[in-house]
């Protein structure tokens, strides 16, 4: 039997269901978050919208790195593109993708208890 020594108790969360498909896509989704580069620019887009120049040059990335890592975020409904005339801004998706990003920025940085 494991010992539960020491773990914190919480209440019970709910946690909706999730067909195989959805499973698959929110894995992939995780997936796309695990590059560096790819949350770097996920993290960027939380502040408001920015446009590929502004989140190249805040994160010391190449312009066409920048903008694949965008293609691929977008695709995973993870980031929104809004034109304004010839420029484009890039924007977290919704508040359900900007909030999984700031809970766990905040757990990370949590000191280990």
């Amino acid at each position: 039997m494991a010992s539960t020594a020491g773990l914190k108790k919480h209440a019970p969360f709910p946690v909706p269901s999730l067909r195989d498909d959805k499973t698959i896509e929110l894995a992939d989704m995780f997936k796309m978050l695990g590059d560096p580069s790819r949350l770097r620019i996920v993290i960027a887009t939380l502040e408001g919208p920015r446009s590929v120049g502004e989140i190249a040059e805040a994160l010391g990335l190449s312009l066409s790195l920048v903008s694949h890592h965008l293609r691929l975020l977008r695709a995973a409904r993870l980031v929104t593109a809004d034109r304004r005339g010839k420029q484009i801004f890039y924007m977290i998706h919704d508040q359900h993708v900007a909030h999984v990003i700031a809970d766990m920025i905040a757990h990370v940085n949590e000191d280990a208890e």
